[in-house]
């Protein structure tokens, strides 16, 4: 089999195995933030600040979640471009040897 075919196939995996991982820490992070707003609620003793300055961690923990996945799946659409490219070349090799 072609290295690249084979590269391709693993980048593909990757990328799948990525996703799935980031979909459970998203499942995950909804979960622990139903928790912490239920805290929240019931902490009659915790000053209004302090509610305020915990749930601006917490959305300061999902813009990063979501900047992180859109950084990675701009890099792997960057890496599938790049093989994408390089099968048109190698086509156009081919088909000019012909």
């Amino acid at each position: 089999m072609d290295n690249k075919i084979i590269a391709k196939q693993m980048i593909a995996f990757y990328k799948s195995t990525f996703d799935n991982t980031l979909n459970s820490f998203d499942i995950l992070q909804q979960q622990a933030e139903k928790m912490v707003q239920t805290f929240l609620q019931q902490a009659a003793w915790l000053p209004a600040e302090g509610k305020s300055a915990i749930m601006e961690w917490v959305n300061i923990y999902n813009k990063g979640r979501l900047s992180f996945k859109e950084t990675a799946d701009k890099n792997y659409k960057k890496v599938e471009a790049f093989f994408t490219a390089s099968e048109v070349a190698d086509a156009t090799k081919k088909s000019k040897r012909k």
